[in-house]
């Protein structure tokens, strides 16, 4: 956990940026996250030498010649702002850029592109010593750090890239309860959130994993995979990866949606996403066994079909989606509803809030959790209506301290979701209950929680109209009476 003396100094940096004439929260995040390519880089190349030292054997992949040690984190953060300055902007940069293909680091073919943008020397020094002192060897501290840097893209909504919420992140993780057997995938991965929380769950929940050295490879190298179009969103994607304890992901700068992507199928045991709402694409540059499935140019419906392709039999997803989805009336949104529940097994619909996303956007959505079989099994769906979590639903944003079940339904949804059979005697006006599948046929495959929802209304009692009236006439009299005595108080 961040103590408050860190946030500070991070803040501070911040602001530094902003003031040197940074004002894009995706640049001065890029910026950060070169710096700590390049200390990462400099901590990697150190084990090596200490192996070296160790055995007595050269060093294996040296990453910094030996003319070339002046370029190391080590050596460089001691320098003169000025020396420093000149050394990071013209010898360092072009030096990591031309890493790609020489190291076997999946995040050096990402910084082939760094463009060095820190205005000064000082501004320079100010960052590298802030992060010079966060304990780089403390994988949670790393990992925090990044994370508290990446929320400031949140809270500014630059660009378009919002972030979906870490607490939503993780409730999703909760709900599909990643294994280490797993292979686990968010094709629009953006900053990454969804694969790094679930490798926290892993660490949480299975340690003794990384006493295997098998389970550790696969964790590590095999494990987690990622696609964002957005080649800026991929470099950070993978620093907050490896900064959180993933030696290798694998991520590319790809279109998950594009025919050049069509190669990989059925390849994932788990999809955990928040896939682009409200886009649309041209049909010929979408893979075609997409358009096959789902004849759509909207995004939110194309990335539906994709993650069927993507999963193994027997795999799992957890994605978010618009509340249009739900229950669409066109050909393509009842096509893919269908496919999910005929075809597939559609596990549960949890509704949330429209101030989920606030203050960006006040679009309602959905999460809906589906097993892959390819031989139908849908035969009755959870359904939750989730009305709070855990923040105020206004453009703020603030965070309840100890909340009631009315003010966070998170614990109350994993707990339901855990022990489903006791929920299927909930009736249809409690806030989670069953519906068969042949009642959503008879609906056209509708997902929206209201067709289902029952309200219970209270009877209210009314008095009788000539009472009323009756009320009404001595109020007058009242209020007559109480004008006459103040009038006279004025004489």
């Amino acid at each position: 956990m961040l103590t408050g003396k860190l946030k500070s100094d991070i803040d501070k940096v911040w602001n530094a940026f902003w003031t040197g004439g940074i004002s894009n929260p995706l640049t001065v995040i890029e910026q950060i996250t070169y710096l700590l390519f390049i200390k990462r880089l400099d901590e990697i190349h150190t084990l090596r030498e200490n192996k070296s030292n160790r055995t007595g054997e050269p060093i294996e992949n040296p990453i910094f010649p030996q003319d070339k040690q002046y370029l190391r984190w080590s050596r460089f953060k001691d320098m003169a702002p000025q020396t420093m300055y000149d050394t990071v902007s013209k010898e360092v940069f072009p030096f990591i850029k031309d890493l790609n293909g020489q190291t076997n680091e999946a995040y050096s073919k990402y910084m082939s592109d760094a463009v060095f943008l820190i205005p000064t020397p000082n501004l320079l020094q100010r960052v590298v010593d802030m992060l010079n002192a966060i304990p780089m060897d403390d994988r949670d501290t790393k990992g925090d750090v990044y994370e508290y840097l990446l929320s400031k893209i949140a809270q500014a909504g630059t660009n378009g890239q919002f972030r979906t919420p870490r607490h939503i992140i993780k409730m999703m993780v909760d709900l599909t309860k990643p294994n280490p057997d797993d292979i686990i995938c968010d094709p629009a991965c953006g900053t990454a959130g969804f694969l790094v929380t679930a490798n926290e769950y892993i660490r949480e929940h299975y340690p003794e994993i990384f006493h295997n050295p098998q389970k550790r490879e696969h964790f590590n190298t095999k494990m987690f995979y990622g696609n964002d179009f957005d080649r800026t969103m991929i470099r950070i994607a993978v620093m907050n990866m490896v900064l959180h304890g993933i030696e290798r992901p694998n991520v590319s700068d790809k279109d998950a949606l594009a025919q050049e992507q069509a190669h990989i199928r059925e390849a994932y045991t788990l999809i955990l996403a928040n896939p682009p709402f409200k886009g649309s694409l041209d049909y010929d540059v979408v893979a075609k066994d997409l358009t096959n499935m789902v004849k759509t140019k909207k995004t939110e419906l194309l990335f539906l079909a994709l993650f069927v392709k993507l999963l193994k039999t027997g795999g799992r997803c957890a994605c978010i989606v618009p509340d249009g989805v739900l229950f669409g009336s066109s050909n393509a949104h009842q096509g893919i509803r269908k496919t999910i529940i005929e075809d597939q097994k559609l596990d549960a619909v949890i509704s949330m809030p429209s101030g989920v996303f606030k203050p960006y956007a006040g679009v309602s959505t959905a999460i809906l959790i589906f097993t892959k079989t390819d031989s139908g099994g849908t035969d009755n769906v959870w359904f939750y209506d989730m009305q709070a979590d855990g923040f105020s639903l206004d453009d703020k944003r603030q965070k309840y301290e100890n909340p009631t079940h009315e003010q966070n339904n998170i614990p109350d949804i994993i707990k339901r979701f855990d022990h489903q059979t006791q929920e299927k005697s909930r009736k249809r006006t409690d806030q989670s209950f069953f519906v068969s599948v042949e009642e959503i046929r008879e609906n056209k495959y509708d997902l929206s929680i209201n067709r289902y929802k029952e309200i219970e209304y209270e009877e209210i009692e009314y008095d009788p109209p000539k009472k009323i009236i009756a009320d009404i006439k001595k109020l007058e009299v009242d209020i007559q009476k109480g004008l006459e005595e103040l009038e006279s108080m004025l004489k």
